[in-house]
């Protein structure tokens, strides 16, 4: 199937290999979380795709639940303050969590967000991601569960957009602006 863009995409991982990730992501979880249930806890938008995804190839029991937090409000730059879009719909108290996000660049927002969920008393948290960008990283974070770690390079696709467009793409490509 070809995508109608308005940009130019270098493709950078294809669906083939972003597939392949994830389903070795979804053995390794499974194997970690054996005898438990995860709850999967998606920072949205980015993240659904992959989440999605990668819920279907875990074996242990899963529930859900999502949530829209920004660090950049109307600025470009990341605050470091995490602003609550939508939160949680249930108590994750006692749960084994896994935080799953499209990329870490900065690491702002997620350090914050991963401080929040301590609060609330989780049995264990953890954190997935699809893409690693350590080049960008201001703010330490220690990631469980890592898809590909890439280049300070724009990407878009798998959840990932440019303006609110390409996030259907289904693979991870670079966008030339």
């Amino acid at each position: 199937m070809e995508y109608k863009t308005e940009h130019p995409i270098d493709v950078m991982y294809t669906e083939e290999e972003v597939e392949a990730r994830i389903i070795e992501l979804g053995r390794q979880i499974s194997k970690d979380y054996e005898g438990k249930s995860v709850h999967m806890i998606c920072v949205l938008k980015g993240g659904v795709f992959f989440m999605t995804e990668l819920a279907k190839r875990i074996t242990v029991p899963v529930s859900m639940d999502f949530m829209c937090v920004s660090s950049y409000g109307s600025a470009t730059k990341s605050s470091g303050n995490v602003i609550m879009k939508k939160d949680l719909d249930e108590s994750i108290e006692g749960k084994d969590v896994l935080v799953v996000g499209d990329i870490i660049d900065s690491g702002r927002t997620l350090s914050n967000l991963l401080e929040l969920l301590k609060e609330r008393k989780p049995a264990s948290l953890k954190l997935c991601t699809l893409l690693d960008k350590p080049d960008r990283r201001v703010v330490q974070v220690d990631i469980d569960y890592n898809g590909f770690t890439i280049p300070d390079e724009f990407v878009v696709g798998y959840g990932l957009d440019y303006d609110q467009k390409y996030r259907n793409l289904p693979y991870i490509g670079i966008v030339r602006l």
